[in-house]
C-alpha cells in the first residue's frame, strides 16, 4: 500500500471516529446528551466577570487543558478582616461542561472561607453537574482554578503585610 494510500485510510477512519464521538443535540433519542445541571448553568451561567487582578484582595487562578484547548480564570475577592470569600467571577473559553463548572464553583465558594473553599473537589463538582467520565478534565480545572485563586490572593495579602510592616519601621 502506498503511502498516499495509506494516508487517506488514516483520515477516512478518523473522519469516521470523530463523527461517531460528536455528542447529538439534547432531546434526540438515543443520543449523548448533557444533564439539566450542566445545560442550566451553560445556558444561564451565574456570575460571569472580571476584577482588578492588581487589588491585593483579589486573587486570579488561571488555568487551561492543552488537550482541548479549555481555558479557565476564576477571580475571587476576599474580605481582609474575615477572610471570606465575598465574591467570586469567572470567565472561561471552552466547551459546556467547563462552563458549567466555572459557573458552580463560583457558587460554591461566594461566602465560605479560604481553606473550606480550597477543600472543593472536582468529583464534588462533577457529581453535581453529572459530567460523563470524558469530561471530568473540566471539574478538575475548576477544582484547579479555585486552588490558584486562593494561593494568588494569598500570596498578594503577605506581600502587602510585608510592605506594610517595612513602611512602619
Amino acid at each position: 500500500m502506498s503511502l498516499l494510500r495509506t494516508a487517506r485510510a488514516v483520515a477516512s477512519v478518523s473522519r469516521q471516529a470523530a463523527a461517531r464521538s460528536v455528542a447529538a443535540p439534547v432531546g434526540v433519542t438515543g443520543a449523548r446528551a448533557y444533564h439539566a445541571n450542566v445545560i442550566d448553568h451553560y445556558d444561564n451561567p451565574r456570575n460571569v466577570g472580571s476584577m482588578d487582578k492588581k487589588d491585593v484582595n483579589v486573587g486570579t487562578g488561571l488555568v487551561g487543558a492543552p488537550a482541548c484547548g479549555d481555558v479557565m480564570k476564576l477571580q475571587i475577592r476576599v474580605d481582609p478582616e474575615t477572610g471570606t470569600i465575598t465574591e467570586s467571577v469567572f470567565k472561561t473559553f471552552g466547551c459546556g461542561s467547563a462552563i458549567a463548572s466555572s459557573s458552580l464553583a463560583t457558587e460554591w465558594i461566594k461566602g465560605k472561607g479560604l481553606a473550606e473553599a480550597g477543600s472543593i473537589k472536582n468529583r464534588d463538582i462533577a457529581k453535581e453537574l453529572r459530567l460523563p467520565p470524558v469530561k471530568l478534565h473540566c471539574s478538575m480545572l475548576a477544582e484547579d482554578a479555585i486552588r490558584a485563586a486562593i494561593k494568588d490572593v494569598k500570596s498578594k495579602q503577605a506581600a502587602s503585610v510585608e510592605t506594610v510592616k517595612v513602611a512602619a519601621a
